[in-house]
């Protein structure tokens, strides 16, 4: 589980997050939503540590990272996977090379350890034995789970999906949504998903924060997301013409 307490974060006197606390457990998505603006993004970076809480704290299972140094925190990191938005694959080196990334990185496996490694993962995300293949050769869904394949090498308690389906079709969305999902469920991460795709809302939303202004305004879940009476939540929820008409 991580938990984020009264997070606060300023930069030039400008407040983005005002006072958020959260809980997420594992074995079910976590999603983040909002508009643009709203903080989401920043409270992600928050909770990895790319920026520092101007006040607040962020907890690992009851181990404080927010008051950690840089040492201290390597071993939180080691446990962390992520997906960049946009997938953020190395344009120079093949898929096996991209997924092996992390495993040269932090631990001292053989070469057959960690092929055996690229191997399963390329597996779980039904690319087996497209291991040569450089970045270039790859549809956007395939960059996608590629970059999945690599948040899940080191086989991390957590994973953070940084808006997922970004560039995919409707489809494509709903088989990378469905795959995270999968993940989650089978390896009980704790997962968090900071997107604003209604169709990721509605179709994995076991938990959904909803930002407005830097503050958390809304938590709930996907069965709730639609009856509710917030009003600054309905007006992104129903902000486009299909959704309005489902809800008459």
């Amino acid at each position: 589980m991580i938990e984020v307490k009264n997070i606060h974060k300023t930069f030039n006197k400008h407040s983005v997050l005002k006072g958020i606390s959260a809980e997420f457990k594992e074995g079910i998505t976590n999603l983040i939503i909002g508009g643009s603006g709203s903080g989401k993004t920043t409270l992600l970076k928050c909770m990895v540590g790319l920026h520092e809480p101007s006040l607040g704290s962020v907890l690992y299972d009851g181990r404080n990272f927010t008051s950690m140094n840089f040492e201290e925190r390597i071993e939180i990191r080691t446990e962390i996977g992520m997906l960049f938005q946009g997938a953020a694959l190395f344009d120079s080196i093949n898929v096996e090379e991209n997924i092996m990334f992390p495993l040269n990185m932090f631990t001292n496996q053989s070469e057959k350890e960690k092929r055996d490694r690229v191997n399963f993962c390329l597996e779980r995300v039904n690319l087996a034995g497209r291991n040569k293949l450089l970045t270039s050769e790859l549809s956007g869904g395939m960059k996608k789970r590629v970059g999945i394949a690599r948040a899940i090498a080191m086989n991390p308690k957590y994973l953070f999906c940084d808006e997922p389906n970004s560039g995919l079709d409707p489809k494509t969305s709903i088989v990378i949504d469905e795959l995270i999902q999968e993940i989650t469920e089978e390896y009980k991460t704790t997962t968090i998903i900071v997107t604003h795709d209604m169709n990721s809302v509605m179709g994995i939303g076991d938990h959904i924060i909803f930002l407005h202004e830097g503050k958390k305004w809304w938590e709930g879940s996907n069965h709730e997301i639609t009856t509710t009476n917030n009003k600054e939540l309905n007006e992104f929820v129903f902000a486009s013409k299909f959704m309005k008409k489902l809800l008459k």
